[in-house]
């Protein structure tokens, strides 16, 4: 089952990139965060001609979260148990950052982590209760993959310099701290040789190289244990009308996967 993550930082705009994407690298399962679209107004027809079921959790123009499978989509949910709810002003909401499906077999989250904007501010405190509030939806046991942006370097090396970061955020020990617990959960972060998933839009950043890891597949034992091969499509990020993440591709060896073990 090839599984591929993509913050498409909207879905609207890139849905025809989107499905061509999905033929060129032949994905099973894709998940997108920053779709940017409410329920009402996704492209569902787009993935329907290519032959993918979709789940959907968008409110308005910001956030949202999806699954796109062609191997099956069960078990839908449109958040995990106990979110946090946030709101700068006035009651907090559910926001549309995670959405789960079981997809032939694995247990797949689209997950799209709040960014924190600055340390001290109520986004970074809602960003650590987010990561430590998801710890509760991992089964170790399971054939289960937590994926999407989770706007967390965890490695001084996933940057292109720890020193420009210096008093920012995704690269503090309490988010570190938040990350590794989720590993220490019973998660294994799916590694590749790719340097960077994300390279921002300001100064030019992809001509020079200047990006950060931060979009990751976080897999249980029984299923990293089947993954094959990993790595970034780089040239997603390339040419007009880009994103600026690339998917993080998965292969892993599910034949003869009885789908009763995640049930």
């Amino acid at each position: 089952m090839r599984i591929a993550t993509w913050n498409v930082n909207s879905v609207r705009t890139r849905a025809d990139r989107i499905a061509a994407f999905l033929e060129r690298q032949d994905v099973d399962v894709l998940t997108m965060q920053e779709t940017k679209t409410a329920d009402a107004k996704f492209p569902y027809s787009t993935f329907q001609a290519a032959g993918y079921e979709v789940a959907h959790v968008g409110h308005n123009q910001w956030n949202g979260v999806a699954i796109a499978s062609r191997v099956g989509l069960e078990h839908v949910r449109d958040h995990f148990e106990r979110q946090p709810r946030f709101a700068k002003k006035g009651e907090p909401e559910l926001e549309a950052r995670a959405v789960g499906a079981d997809c032939g077999g694995v247990e797949v989250w689209s997950l799209y982590v709040p960014n924190g904007r600055e340390i001290g501010d109520p986004h970074y405190d809602y960003k650590l209760q987010f990561l430590y509030s998801l710890q509760d939806t991992v089964r170790p046991g399971d054939l289960q993959v937590l994926t999407g942006d989770f706007n967390i370097a965890p490695r001084d090396e996933n940057v292109w310099d720890i020193d420009w970061f210096d008093g920012k955020t995704h690269v503090t020990e309490p988010e570190r701290a938040a990350f590794q617990m989720l590993e220490e959960t019973g998660l294994t972060q799916i590694t590749h040789d790719d340097l960077y998933s994300f390279w921002d839009y300001k100064s030019g950043r992809f001509p020079r190289n200047e990006g950060m890891l931060i979009d990751f597949q976080l897999a249980t034992a029984p299923l990293a244990a089947k993954a094959t091969r990993a790595w970034v499509d780089v040239d997603e990020r390339r040419g007009t009308g880009a994103s600026d993440h690339a998917p993080v591709i998965v292969d892993y060896d599910t034949h003869g996967l009885n789908i009763d073990q995640v049930r």
